[in-house]
């Protein structure tokens, strides 16, 4: 039997996606995981909508092929902008943004909600229209970060380096002028760079971490689909990338805080 078969789906347009997979790894350890970084096409959050709909659609048809029994668009960008897949796969989908608003909205004192994400994911307002649609009375402020996920991909996160300092006072600055006391990290690289941001912002701020809500809410579709895995299995993870697996294995362990149980393969993600 295949083992990746059963498993939970994960893309992202690299290594942000990581941060998702450990926070499903922490709730869910007896579920395997197939993940996939389009590395080879990195960032997502600069390209044209056209662009973010086709890649998404190839990243989805490989873990498909991989047998996968839901899949996660573990990207701000993809979640932002391209349709939900579910029923062009016939399986389960979801991506970032719905979990992720459901929290910020809960927890703001104030009704004064930021957003950052990449350049993309705040043109597409789509955490602002989500949010609003339930509450109108809540003012959202976007603002995008696009040097943060070059940051992030390269391994400068320390919040005591000056550089990380300097970029986070200068994105941070709208939020602190206007009060804001929830912000959502609307990209899945952005947890790397919460400590950094949690100083600048204090700690009446909360940060909603992308990733680790829609962990959560992986969690409740497949335990309402009856789809959890509930056997005793110890959960594996299986990755794969667009371009080279050096590059993901140097840094992936960055993001999910240990390395890589299994080897990094390569594939052709034009194929699909």
């Amino acid at each position: 039997m295949n083992s990746k078969l059963n498993a939970i789906g994960i893309f992202d347009s690299g290594l942000g996606g990581l941060t998702a997979v450990r926070e499903i790894q922490k709730i869910m350890p007896n579920e395997d995981i197939v993940y996939f970084g389009d590395t080879g096409r990195v960032p997502y959050g600069s390209k044209s909508r056209e662009a973010i709909n086709k890649y998404a659609r190839q990243d989805a048809r490989f873990l498909k092929k991989m047998g996968v029994k839901l899949i996660v668009a573990a990207c701000g960008t993809v979640s932002s902008v391209a349709p939900d897949l579910s029923e062009e796969l016939g399986l389960p989908y979801t991506g970032v943004v719905y979990p992720t608003c459901f929290t910020a909205a809960q927890v703001t004192k104030n009704g004064k909600i930021g957003v950052i994400g990449t350049a993309a994911t705040i043109n597409s307002h789509s955490y602002k229209r989500r949010i609003q649609a339930k509450h109108p009375e809540f003012e959202v402020l976007e603002q995008h970060c696009q040097l943060f996920v070059s940051f992030v991909e390269n391994g400068l996160v320390d919040p005591d380096d000056e550089l990380v300092q300097m970029l986070v006072r200068r994105y941070m600055a709208p939020f602190k002028e206007s009060s804001v006391d929830t912000i959502i990290l609307g990209c899945t690289h952005f947890p790397l760079l919460a400590e950094a941001i949690q100083r600048e912002m204090g700690e009446n701020v909360t940060l909603i971490d992308s990733g680790k809500e829609t962990a959560i809410y992986t969690k409740k579709i497949l335990d309402e689909a009856g789809l959890l895995r509930d056997d005793g299995h110890k959960g594996e993870a299986y990755y794969y990338v667009s371009d080279t697996p050096a590059d993901f294995e140097k840094f992936a362990g960055l993001f999910l805080q240990n390395s890589p149980e299994n080897r990094v393969e390569h594939i052709n993600i034009e194929e699909y």
